[in-house]
């Protein structure tokens, strides 16, 4: 019994050191400006990307939101980041600037609309000037058939100058499947180092109506000579309208996710979440190949048909609605 109470045999704390993962210290250590610097670096963006992990008073925030690591075997989930898209006010101009309109005159060819989302070549045969002060159009077009249509739905078959686009403005190009034929859109973005690549060092993004996007040189657009007010007003209530006013209030720091060529991840397709990977990447955009039937499409990296950015952006909305009722209260 002396020997069990000899104070060598006692019990005394003792404190043991695991160590942890790499990935699980990344996780719970916040990011620093190195960090920062070389993430932007990565997707071949400026260091003005910003990413941020927010805490319980975040639900406001426009930055973005990294998600934890997942298992090896799970899909990766994307960072989501809100990045400034340029420095200088010509590349993120979102405001008309304040110039002459184009002159609209008879006899001038012009692209028109002839149907919701298919505008042609044709020219002005007669100028109606309406009671209310409304101006309309009489345009025969090439292909037979004529349409009277509003200063709204005319552009000139003219490259605009660069001091007259804007993010927002109300452009046409031609179609990749039909030259006659051209399609409506918003323009998205405007030419900086950030969309630069090997092949269009100046370029334009272009969201169609039907919400395909798609980079395009300048000679390849064509302005619409009279912009609505409302740049969204020429839309119809549709899912694309709505993902087009929340790029359009965030810019000029779009909701970009960043994915890596070869990742897996689900995109819309329709109207059913569908397994694919990332083929390539390109600026603000990447092609994907549907893993059911092997089509591609090319997608933007902050559009809603990305399960994970509707997800994020429907999450941010509650926060924002409870944020609110908060307030109300």
């Amino acid at each position: 019994m002396d020997d069990l109470n000899d104070e060598n045999l006692q019990k005394k704390p003792v404190v043991v050191l695991t160590r942890l993962p790499e990935f699980t210290l990344n996780a719970l250590q916040p990011p620093t400006p190195q960090q920062f610097d070389s993430e932007a670096e990565s997707h071949g963006s400026s260091d003005s990307d910003m990413l941020w992990e927010p805490g319980d008073d975040s639900g406001d925030s426009d930055f973005g939101v990294v998600f934890p690591p997942p298992s090896p075997a799970a899909e990766i989930s994307p960072i989501i980041v809100s990045a400034a898209f340029a420095s200088h006010s010509n590349e993120t101009r979102n405001v008309r600037p304040d110039l002459p309109e184009p002159e609209i005159k008879l006899d001038m060819v012009v692209l028109a609309r002839r149907r919701v989302t298919r505008w042609q070549r044709g020219k002005i045969v007669e100028i109606i000037n309406k009671d209310d002060g409304r101006v309309k159009y009489k345009v025969i077009f090439d292909e037979k058939g004529k349409s009277l249509v509003s200063g709204h739905h005319i552009a000139k078959e003219t490259t605009p100058k660069l001091d007259q686009l804007y993010v927002g403005a109300r452009v046409l190009i031609q179609s990749p499947e039909d030259e006659q034929c051209f399609l409506p859109g918003l323009l998205s973005e405007l030419p900086s180092r950030k969309n630069r690549n090997n092949f269009m060092l100046f370029r334009f993004l272009v969201f169609l109506d039907d919400h395909t996007p798609v980079y395009v040189s300048l000679p390849s657009l064509y302005l619409v000579c009279r912009q609505m007010d409302d740049p969204l007003g020429d839309l119809p209530e549709s899912p694309h309208k709505c993902f087009m006013a929340q790029y359009l209030r965030s810019w000029p720091y779009p909701h970009l996710t960043h994915y890596k060529e070869g990742q897996i991840l689900k995109i819309e397709l329709n109207g059913v979440h569908q397994k694919c990977h990332v083929e390539l990447v390109d600026c603000s955009l990447m092609k994907v190949v549907f893993e059911e039937n092997g089509e591609t499409d090319w997608i933007h990296r902050g559009s809603l048909r990305l399960e994970h950015m509707s997800k994020f952006l429907e999450l941010k909305q509650n926060r924002g609605s409870k944020a609110d009722d908060s307030d109300s209260k």
